[in-house]
């Protein structure tokens, strides 16, 4: 079968789906059932495992956050938050609008940074899964796996979309003329990307909701 001309990679938190709300919902909650003083500690786990993992790891903070609290019936209500939360009424205006907008052009897919079982329920009940039909990657640093990525999805030309500025240099710069970087300026990394010395993207929007109106056939001319 012959690779498909273009491949559209979407990033998801802070891209497609607004997760600084959703940390904002969480904080909130972990505020209101267990205090400020405990809602703190939650997250000091959660940063230590990151710092470990190189990625969130909601749900394995959860779990080191409740070795003091065994028997504590709002850790399993915690659990049920995270893995029960509306994701779909945190997606961004006109993200499922955009990866419609883009099949036109190409093959759709997301490319996330995540764990292996939280992460998948987040684009699962956010309607993000069944967008790209189930066209799913999740790594602990996409930036790495970029051989695997493409032998998986292969391509006569990419298109990444992602809040990390960061991010889309080192993807540039490794596929180099064969990347179309796109970058929303979305989230906490927008604003932290504005004090660093990036070069910019080949196109930037305000918001992901603008690329459905956007036309994309110049791309046909990529190699």
């Amino acid at each position: 079968m012959q690779a498909p001309h273009i491949v559209f990679f979407f990033d998801c938190d802070n891209t497609l789906l607004d997760n600084d709300r959703f940390k904002s919902d969480l904080d909130s909650w972990l505020e209101r059932e267990f205090g400020r003083e405990e809602a703190d500690r939650y997250w000091q786990q959660y940063d230590r495992l990151r710092d470990e993992l190189g990625y969130a790891d909601y749900l394995g903070a959860v779990q080191r956050f409740g070795l003091d609290l065994q028997g504590d019936p709002r850790l399993a209500r915690l659990s049920s938050f995270l893995l029960d939360y509306p994701f779909a009424s945190r997606l961004y205006d006109g993200a499922l609008d955009t990866l419609a907008h883009c099949r036109r052009y190409g093959t759709t897919a997301i490319l996330s940074d995540g764990d292996s079982q939280f992460q998948p329920r987040k684009l699962q009940r956010s309607g993000l899964w069944d967008a790209v039909d189930g066209r799913v990657l999740i790594y602990v640093h996409k930036e790495k796996s970029i051989d695997e990525i493409l032998q998986r999805y292969p391509a006569r030309h990419y298109v990444m979309v992602d809040d990390k500025l960061s991010l889309l240099t080192a993807m540039k710069t490794i596929l180099q003329t064969r990347l179309t970087t796109i970058w929303p300026r979305q989230g906490h990394y927008a604003v932290e990307a504005g004090n660093a010395n990036y070069p910019p993207a080949d196109l930037t929007v305000e918001r992901i909701g603008e690329l459905a109106q956007h036309d994309f056939s110049f791309l046909a001319e990529r190699r």
